[in-house]
């Protein structure tokens, strides 16, 4: 899941296994921005309601996306891939199998499909890419879908986490022999639940009811065994290499992948009306904001989010997505500054709201409002757009 969960409805470019999606319109795509937030406090509902089954008392209930505490914040050659020894999962012994997915098998060529998670890849699921190579197969991202499934279409010999959110890794311990990479900066995400649990940042308070839900919902599998890799990591699977681009911003080590064959994977660059989500501990605003303009350069037949729009065809489509998803932050900044006319303290900022809408009404929309607030500040007073006048309180202006 994600910077935030940005779960907005899925539109998924309509198409059958073996064919390319057809491109759906601008409008289509994004004149959607309050059924968006509508989606994504119905998503945190129900995360809320199933870490309640779990605890008869609780207080305060995350979804991965909170961020409690506020701390400032092409270089390798390929690799063949080799199937490691297996890998224990702690939480569940089942073992994947190769299954038909019908037509939610999106083939957008004859080496790459798009696994079209439940309810076309909201969360808590997900839109898993398939790769095929002469001598190896990859999955990236094996969803919550993947998960209940039991298995993918073909038999997978290494299996890529674009990040080290609890989304992006529900497949991870059903994939027991097939070797696990990660980005360097998210490894620990990967390998234990401490790791998964430093990326967030939760409150002591509520730590306990977090680790059950990532455990017993999202099936969370520690796999010690992950490897990382760094940008430009070349995936060699034998006539079709998959290539590592780092995008940090939503999580340090957030990560797209150029596919050959005109694919990249955007994983939670996911072009929604909501915008970027920069709300953890582990997520950075000026990290994101880059990791928008650089992958600007990208030139691909698809384009493909883990969530929400899934596939979108055409470079034309992605960068007007792309322009509208950016000018979120702009939008965002803007409205800060407005509010900070007279001198206000986060706690002011997050009750005002700037990223949820007032009807959502979900535990963590406080910690993530500060946390955004607190990296828009620390913008503002970098570039002399606001200035502290008193310890906590800041107000739009130059020291000047």
């Amino acid at each position: 899941m994600s910077s935030q969960i940005n779960h907005a409805s899925v539109q998924m470019a309509s198409s059958h296994a073996g064919s390319p999606p057809e491109s759906r319109s601008q409008k289509d795509h994004y004149d959607r921005d309050r059924e968006a937030q509508d989606e994504l406090a119905r998503v945190r509902s129900w995360v809320a309601r199933s870490v309640h089954r779990h605890s008869s008392v609780v207080q305060h209930v995350g979804n991965g996306r909170a961020a409690p505490s506020f701390p400032k914040s092409f270089g390798s050659c390929p690799s063949r891939l080799t199937r490691p020894p297996p890998s224990p999962s702690s939480v569940t012994a089942m073992s994947a199998r190769a299954i038909s997915w019908g037509d939610e098998e999106r083939r957008l060529t004859d080496r790459i499909s798009v696994l079209v998670g439940e309810n076309d890849g909201s969360y808590p699921s997900g839109n898993s890419v398939l790769v095929r190579g002469d001598s190896e197969t990859i999955l990236i991202d094996p969803s919550l879908t993947v998960r209940q499934r039991g298995g993918v279409p073909l038999v997978v010999d290494a299996i890529i986490n674009s990040h080290g959110h609890e989304d992006h890794m529900t497949g991870n311990g059903l994939f027991t022999e097939a070797r696990l990479h990660i980005h360097d900066e998210d490894l620990p995400a990967a390998q234990s639940l401490d790791g998964l649990m430093e990326v967030f940042g939760f409150p002591e308070h509520m730590e306990a009811e977090q680790r059950i839900y990532f455990e017993e919902e999202m099936h969370y599998s520690p796999r010690p065994d992950a490897k990382g890799f760094t940008d430009g990591h070349v995936f060699d699977l034998g006539s079709c290499n998959v290539t590592a681009m780092h995008l940090p911003g939503h999580t340090r080590g957030h990560s797209g992948f150029h596919i050959d064959g005109g694919v990249f994977f955007l994983s939670d660059i996911d072009l929604t009306g909501f915008g970027p989500y920069y709300g953890d501990v582990w997520s950075d605003l000026d990290q994101f904001e880059q990791s928008l303009i650089d992958v600007r350069e990208v030139d691909a037949d698809y384009y493909v989010t883990f969530h929400q729009k899934g596939i979108i065809e055409g470079r034309e489509l992605f960068l007007s997505m792309l322009d509208k998803f950016h000018s979120v932050i702009g939008r965002r900044h803007s409205e800060m500054l407005e509010f900070l006319a007279e001198p206000r303290s986060l706690a002011e900022m997050a009750e005002r709201r700037f990223v949820y809408r007032p009807h959502v009404d979900i535990p963590f929309v406080e910690t993530v409002e500060t946390r955004t607030a607190e990296l828009h500040v620390a913008r503002m007073l970098s570039r002399d757009e606001a200035v502290e006048v008193e310890p906590g309180l800041y107000r739009a202006g130059s020291t000047n």
